[in-house]
């Protein structure tokens, strides 16, 4: 059995017992018992975000002490983002999509299949290969990193996708809690795409689990304010706090041809070949502030909302041209 395996069926023993424990009883008591799928897939997803807040709350954290870009002046706005980290993290989104966004999904994919079609099924390419389990999660996560690679280039060109996800760049004070600072509609359409591609290529939920763990585990150090460069080689492999820096500064990280041009540089979330393939990587080596160039005093100012509820709803307003 490969560390995969073996780190999958540990992980699986502790969701079992604590749905067991705690998320049946509780199902039973508040007359749910009709959706115990969903609530020990739920149980799943808080373990998962569970560990991941653990880790950023002690060891990102112990790294923006250690090397930070720049001192936290507005911690009323890292609050806000320590909510929406919550939110999201910890299954709360995620859950509700499983009550609307997935049974949909589920029940196309089940009319595709008396149709003929069948997913890829990636696991069944190497059925007798040793620790084929490894090579099935990497290359799920490597497909996942360019299906997350063209949504994030879409969310960039398409100006009624970026009003929603403007949301997400204008936070001038950047820590590891501001990856899940997203508009919960700009969520609603990425998780489609990526439920449609898992419902495509077959993979199973215990991976599907680990891909997006893992990508949200480094998509918060990547967010995070730490001075820290992977260097000439590996930063070519693996996108660093220093790389994804660029794509949220002000101007150069969200135009490509001058101030209210839609574009920007440095679209990778895991893997930086992807801007490289496609010519959006950027490199200099500089530590500048983040945001967006409308936000700025001499370019009218405009506001993103300080709470969550603000942000939703502003965000809502400027994707309908009122804002």
């Amino acid at each position: 059995m490969s560390l995969l395996d073996t780190a999958l069926s540990a992980f699986g023993d502790t969701q079992q017992a604590a749905f067991e424990g705690l998320v049946q009883p509780l199902m039973f008591a508040l007359g749910l018992g009709n959706l115990l799928e969903d609530g020990y897939r739920a149980t799943g997803w808080l373990l998962v975000g569970a560990v991941q807040i653990l880790l950023m709350a002690t060891v990102l954290s112990a790294l923006e002490r250690w090397l930070p870009v720049e001192p936290v002046v507005d911690r009323a706005a890292v609050r806000v983002d320590r909510l929406y980290t919550l939110v999201h993290r910890l299954g709360l989104f995620r859950l509700a999509m499983f009550f609307s966004l997935e049974p949909a999904a589920v029940a196309l994919a089940g009319e595709l299949r008396l149709l003929g079609w069948q997913p890829w099924q990636i696991d069944a390419w190497w059925p007798d290969v040793s620790d084929g389990a490894v090579v099935s999660f990497l290359l799920y996560l490597v497909l996942f990193d360019f299906v997350d690679y063209l949504i994030h280039r879409a969310q960039h060109r398409w100006n009624w996708w970026w009003q929603l996800h403007a949301l997400h760049h204008s936070q001038r004070q950047m820590t590891l809690w501001s990856d899940p600072r997203n508009h919960l509609l700009d969520d609603v359409l990425r998780d489609a795409v990526f439920v449609a591609v898992a419902l495509a290529v077959g993979i199973g939920p215990g991976q599907f689990v680990a891909v997006v763990a893992c990508t949200q585990l480094l998509e918060s150090l990547s967010h995070a304010n730490v001075r820290l460069s992977f260097g000439p080689v590996f930063g070519r492999l693996l996108v660093s706090p220093a790389y994804h820096r660029l794509h949220h500064r002000i101007g150069l990280g969200h135009e490509s041809d001058g101030p209210g041009t839609l574009g920007g540089h440095n679209f990778a979330v895991l893997f930086p070949w992807w801007d490289a393939l496609c010519g959006t990587a950027r490199r200099d080596g500089r530590y500048e502030p983040t945001g967006i160039r409308d936000q700025l005093p001499e370019a009218g100012g405009r506001d993103y909302g300080r709470g969550f509820w603000m942000q939703q709803w502003l965000g809502l307003k400027r994707l309908a041209g009122r804002a």
